[in-house]
């Protein structure tokens, strides 16, 4: 179990019972192993021009597919093409490609790009459509997400996530981060440094607020802070301990774990201000809130059987139940936004390791074989998860598949990178 200076929902579990911004740490590498059962082959050409553009679009664009888990990279090594001509779909088929995706990066004379791309049927000889995106040129990731999103969506017919956001905490020295990056890890922006522990980020369904855990008053106090403003706002400072906050799914309050009272129990917390609700109202820890998406649950974790396991309430508090049966200690709840599954950390042999459960069976899988997992977190379109592990004696964010067939690695240049939290669809 990691400890202080670097706490996380895991060390809190143990702590509640006790009572200038960095450089973005650009250049994360995705890494992905593993083979899946079902993947779409497709070509995805070079963009013309993307060599004298600052951002590299068909790369990109390729990392996010193949970091998807749905599609297997065909070698397009000497192919020129750009979405004005049709390619050679015959000769593409017979290399094994199903799809293509070819396009171009134009720079324009204000200083803007012009990203285009074109999807194509190599097996149907079909045209699947084209976009186009005009942006500034800090905004070229951004569309090459764009475009891997909307290849998704037309090949897989769901929403493609690549374009979504992820928040993590860092820990450098003595300096604490907190991070807003694109879903690979990539163009993270500092929301807020200090030289106290961070932890806790959690997005508000909006996408457009993280409540997050502060220690800069020597105690754990909950705050909002407005992504694209960077204000902030007080929500919980109560007597105690304030951690482990969590969103309700219409955005008008945070669950949250309070020690007000003397024990660490779980309460509602208005954003409109007043008393907090109690929740929970054992003599045991109560911690780690989550709701389900459709609002009818709250997940949390509880050591009421003697040690800590995954329960569920009414919102109200009413009609706890246990949820988790395999393994003698279970934490870290995260439920799917299609309701589907429960990610959590289950200890094994004294090694902490992310697990699946499907809600309807109950039946659970272990999908990595890390052995310091922490702090899962769900894709908006439920199909992948981000994590937090050590690898290779290194701290890492890991996203995988829910089968562990496909993970890839996005790991920092240096320092403790913990925490994470994925961000929903944008509104």
């Amino acid at each position: 179990m990691r400890i202080i200076p670097f706490l996380n929902r895991r060390t809190l579990i143990s702590a509640l019972a006790a009572g200038a911004a960095m450089p973005a740490l650009a250049q994360f590498r995705v890494e992905v192993s593993g083979v899946g059962m079902t993947q779409v082959p497709i070509a995805i050409a070079p963009f013309q021009g993307e060599a004298q553009a600052p951002q590299k679009i068909g790369s990109i664009v390729r990392a996010d597919l193949e970091r998807s888990g749905m599609f297997r990279i065909v070698d397009t090594a000497g192919l020129v093409a750009d979405e004005n001509s049709q390619p050679n779909l015959t000769a593409w088929r017979q290399k094994g490609a199903d799809a293509m995706v070819t396009g171009s990066v134009l720079p324009l004379a204000d200083g803007r790009f012009e990203v285009r791309l074109r999807l194509w049927d190599v097996v149907r000889g079909l045209d699947l459509g084209g976009q186009s995106y005009t942006i500034p040129q800090p905004d070229l990731r951004l569309s090459a997400h764009r475009v891997s999103d909307f290849v998704y969506e037309k090949l897989t017919g769901e929403k493609g996530i690549f374009s979504t956001r992820i928040a993590y905490v860092t820990k450098a020295g003595t300096r604490y981060t907190l991070w807003v990056a694109d879903s690979d890890g990539e163009g993270a922006q500092s929301a807020l440094g200090s030289p106290e522990p961070i932890i806790s980020p959690a997005w508000s369904p909006s996408g457009t607020q993280l409540a997050y855990v502060s220690f800069e008053s020597r105690k754990p106090v909950i705050y909002a802070h407005e992504v694209a403003t960077g204000k902030r706002r007080l929500l919980a400072n109560f007597r105690g301990s304030n951690s482990a906050p969590a969103w309700s799914p219409d955005g008008k309050q945070l669950v949250a774990t309070l020690s007000r009272d003397g024990g660490s129990q779980i309460y509602a917390v208005s954003l409109s201000g007043g008393e907090p609700a109690r929740l929970t109202k054992s003599s045991s820890i109560d911690t780690e809130p989550a709701f389900s998406p459709d609002g009818k649950f709250i997940y949390f974790v509880s050591d009421r059987g003697g040690a800590p396991q995954i329960y569920r309430m009414s919102p109200s508090g009413a009609n706890p139940e246990r949820v988790t049966f395999t393994g003698t200690y279970n934490i870290s709840p995260a439920v799917s936004p299609d309701g589907r599954w429960l990610a959590y950390v289950s200890r094994v042999g004294g090694a902490f390791k992310l697990h699946v459960m499907e809600l309807a069976s109950g039946a659970v899988t272990a999908i990595t074989d890390t052995t310091a997992d922490e702090s899962p977190s769900f894709a908006p379109n439920s199909r992948l998860i981000v994590y937090a592990t050590q690898q290779q004696g290194k701290e890492a964010l890991m996203t995988t598949t829910l089968d562990g067939k496909i993970k890839a690695r996005l790991a920092g240049a240096s320092g403790d990178i913990r925490e994470p939290d994925w961000g929903p669809f944008q509104r």
